[in-house]
């Protein structure tokens, strides 16, 4: 035991390594050691505040001790000591491992954080492939020769949300110029629900001037009134001039054109 201090003993004393002699010497310095007293007091509070979460073996930690002690009187050999008492050889020990600790929370919440967003950008780009398979079979049905194949490539539209413009342009393609009453009335229903974009609203106009089906002209009319298009103001007034318009859609157009003029 050195003669001014005992800060080697401290683990030992606090594991219950020392014999009774050393004991009985060890607690007898202590109590007129205000510097001794308080590297014990650091120590205990290191120890209860590990104790729970980490088993650490006394022979390990007592290595630990002196090897940081030994390290203190090397380096208090290269210093200039000032008047001031120094910190406490555990104190500063304690801040090292608690910076210690702080990064690696800090480096697991980046690696989580990483993580998550190659997570989402792998489902982002799953997303997009699903949805350039679906968009290619959609295109691909529109463009069979069987009338209900291309009823049910316009169907799939349900499986977009938000349609590109290729989708937008083959369905007015449909309505436009599909040889079956049935796909264009069904092409009419899937471009109904995005009105909102203009390529739709111009495919509506001219598909007004050019439909021949009584059922779609009526259905388009409500459309673009419903939408108060302007621009559907000339078409229906063409239709009005014309022999071959059915009257009852003669009778609908004059309803409904004032509130477009």
């Amino acid at each position: 035991m050195e003669k001014n201090h005992v800060f080697d003993r401290i683990p030992d004393y606090l594991d219950g390594n020392l014999t009774k002699s050393e004991e009985r010497a060890f607690e007898t310095h202590i109590k007129i050691c205000g510097e001794c007293q308080k590297e014990l007091e650091e120590m205990k509070t290191f120890f209860n505040a590990f104790e729970e979460d980490v088993a650490t073996p006394s022979d390990r930690l007592k290595s630990k001790f002196e090897s940081a002690l030994e390290q203190e009187k090397s380096n208090q050999g290269k210093v200039v000591q000032l008047e001031s008492k120094p910190s406490s050889n555990w104190t500063g020990n304690i801040l090292k491992i608690a910076a210690s600790i702080a990064l690696l929370v800090a480096a697991f919440q980046m690696g989580s954080l990483f993580q998550q967003r190659k997570v989402d950008a792998d489902i982002a780009q799953l997303q997009d492939e699903t949805n350039q398979m679906k968009q290619t079979a959609m295109l691909s049905l529109m463009e069979n020769q069987s009338a209900s194949k291309r009823i049910q490539g316009v169907n799939y539209i349900e499986e977009f949300e938000q349609p590109d413009e290729a989708i937008i342009q083959a369905l007015s393609n449909r309505l436009l110029y599909d040889d079956n009453d049935n796909v264009r009335m069904t092409a009419f229903e899937a471009l109904a629900k995005f009105t909102s974009s203009e390529m739709v609203k111009t495919t509506f106009i001219e598909a007004l001037e050019q439909e021949k089906n009584p059922s779609i002209q009526v259905s388009i009319i409500q459309a673009l009134v419903q939408i108060q298009e302007k621009k559907a103001a000339e078409p229906m007034k063409k239709l009005l001039e014309k022999e071959d318009t059915q009257p009852f859609i003669k009778e609908q157009i004059k309803a409904v054109l004032p509130s477009l003029t």
